[in-house]
């Protein structure tokens, strides 16, 4: 699935707090105290709308955001807490009408069942719109809010060692396995189950339920669902990934995996790293989209962009990085960007706005009418599933007789 600068793009948004840079919040426009309101998360997806975008998706955790990977950091300057993503996403389907909706859900301490039915759910109240983006947890202090097991204390730098790479490598093989079981259970109803025949009083046909009768290292799952198939069969698997373990999981699970590359031959590099994966995992025939992460600063002008920048690191105290590579311009320079990244084998993009107050706005206002003068982006919604509109299929039942 390769693309071309010619080609149309698929765009995303990253939505977190009120934006990616950690001084986001004291930005007049920030509206912070509205931050836990529904109206709040559901004016920033209809801006999403407006901009004709694939999806949004929305960040989450199970414990306190934190500068530190092994513990809380105690800082009182930056966002603290969160809504659940998934309930937000649920809360603002009805509102919307083509965008999709992507929540973050942890696969550590959770279980596949109760996800598999709240990601159902989700497609129905979205009318198809649905999808998930999966992570792990190896932070100790998340583990002691669950109580049932323990991960080590690492450094970030102690990652990186052998332990630590041994510790990360499992907790992406559970979430593997985690993606499975909750795959079997969406399948786990065949679409025509249910009958619904009042004459006959035969509400559901008990042959077109299945067992999954998973059994795995991580997990034992019986099934079936209590959710019928969900609209869209199968709704979107999405992953981040920055190395080869988490591309593995993009490979073996995903439908679309975020990456983060800092240049163009960076990108190739690593398409070309997860096309592998996938052909190893006997994906190859299967589409998988890999959308390139940018936090953006926005402005008509590249200076001004710049020194908002400037201006919020100042006020966070310390300059502000990220996995992903960030960018500071004008709509016309981010444009040259994406599509030069396009030419190296990337399929879309999610941009994370640095401010979502401002950078949002930019992108849907900015941005997109940038990309549509030149022919590589849409200008009208042409599916009514998140499926749909990224080009797959809707997948056949992995139980349904032949």
């Amino acid at each position: 699935m390769s693309s071309t600068s010619a080609s149309p793009l698929h765009l995303a948004v990253a939505l977190d707090g009120t934006g990616w840079h950690p001084a986001s919040w004291r930005e007049p426009a920030a509206r912070p105290k509205e931050l836990f309101t529904a109206a709040y998360w559901a004016a920033l997806v209809a801006e999403a709308e407006h901009g004709l975008l694939d999806f949004v998706t929305f960040e989450d955790g199970l414990g306190l955001q934190s500068t530190r990977y092994d513990a809380p950091d105690g800082r009182t300057d930056q966002v603290r807490g969160r809504l659940d993503a998934v309930l937000t996403a649920s809360r603002v389907a009805p509102l919307t009408r083509h965008i999709g909706l992507v929540p973050t859900v942890i696969a550590t301490h959770t279980e596949p069942f109760h996800l598999s039915k709240a990601i159902a759910t989700l497609d129905y109240v979205s009318s198809g719109r649905a999808g998930l983006r999966v992570q792990i947890s190896g932070r100790p202090y998340e583990a002691d809010h669950f109580g049932r097991r323990t991960l080590s204390p690492l450094t970030f730098a102690e990652l990186r060692g052998p332990a630590g790479q041994a510790q990360v490598t499992e907790l992406f093989d559970e979430a593997a396995d985690y993606v499975e079981v909750i795959r079997r259970l969406w399948d786990s109803w065949e679409d025509d189950a249910e009958i619904r025949d009042v004459a006959t009083g035969r509400f559901i046909d008990r042959d077109k339920l299945h067992y999954i009768d998973f059994e795995g290292g991580h997990f034992s799952v019986k099934g079936p669902s209590i959710t019928p198939r969900p609209p869209q069969g199968q709704p979107l698997v999405t992953a981040l990934a920055h190395q080869t373990v988490p591309y593995r999981l993009v490979a073996r699970q995903a439908d679309l995996g975020y990456v983060t590359p800092h240049d163009a031959d960076d990108a190739r590099r690593i398409v070309a790293e997860v096309r592998a994966e996938q052909e190893q995992a006997g994906r190859s025939a299967e589409p998988l989209h890999l959308f390139g992460d940018l936090v953006v600063f926005l402005d008509d002008d590249q200076a001004a962009a710049e020194d908002r920048r400037a201006r919020l690191d100042e006020l966070a105290g310390e300059p502000y990085v990220s996995d992903a590579r960030t960018f500071a311009g004008t709509p016309a320079q981010l444009a040259d960007l994406l599509q030069e990244f396009a030419e190296a084998g990337l399929t879309g993009f999610r941009l994370r706005p640095a401010v979502a107050a401002h950078d949002l706005p930019a992108v849907s206002r900015r941005l997109v009418p940038e990309l549509q003068r030149r022919g590589a982006f849409r200008t009208a919604y042409e599916a009514d599933t998140l499926r749909g509109l990224l080009g797959l299929a809707r997948p056949a039942n992995r139980y349904s007789a032949a």
